[in-house]
């Protein structure tokens, strides 16, 4: 018995010590919720889509939580969501409301500006290097999705067309 349940825990990710990708979460909620924070805070909505499943989905996690500046820098600019992809929950419905991104496998990486709106979807093999996440390709990722960034206000060329 306490070897069908070790199975079962190394089968779902249990043992990464990683408590995210619920499937009886309700990501549809969740990620309103974080649009309303989002909208409140000047921030844009991050959504990580993939499961404990996914090996890829949980080295990312840990590549996060392992440095704590990009987490912060991660966290500064965004409302993260972790949406559950598996046989349990797919939640289908919402990923054709958000085009289809697990078309790039998983994790997706979903981006939504303030208003819940769908802006970019990110195929995260391309923040890879080597058998592991990127750094510096996080890092550019995050701040090139930004709310300041994607503000027109902050390019010298809309300030110069102005006059």
């Amino acid at each position: 018995m306490v070897f069908m349940l070790l199975v079962a825990g190394i089968a779902t990710g249990q043992q990464t010590g990683i408590t995210i990708y619920d499937p009886s979460a309700d990501a549809k909620k969740d990620i309103a919720v974080a649009v309303h924070k989002a909208k409140t805070d000047d921030r844009n909505v991050l959504l990580i889509i993939g499961g404990k499943w996914c090996p890829w989905c949980m080295k990312l996690e840990r590549f996060l939580k392992h440095d704590p500046p990009l987490d912060s820098l991660l966290h500064a600019d965004y409302e993260v969501v972790h949406v559950n992809y598996s046989r349990e929950n797919k939640n289908l419905g919402l990923l054709r409301a958000l085009d289809l991104p697990q078309r790039f496998g998983f994790p997706v990486i979903v981006i939504l500006n303030r208003e819940g709106k769908r802006i970019h979807t990110q195929n995260t093999a391309y923040l890879e290097s080597d058998q592991n996440y990127d750094r510096k390709k996080l890092e550019d990722f995050f701040n090139e999705w930004s709310v300041k960034a994607l503000d027109p206000k902050s390019y010298k060329e809309y300030q110069e067309g102005s006059k």
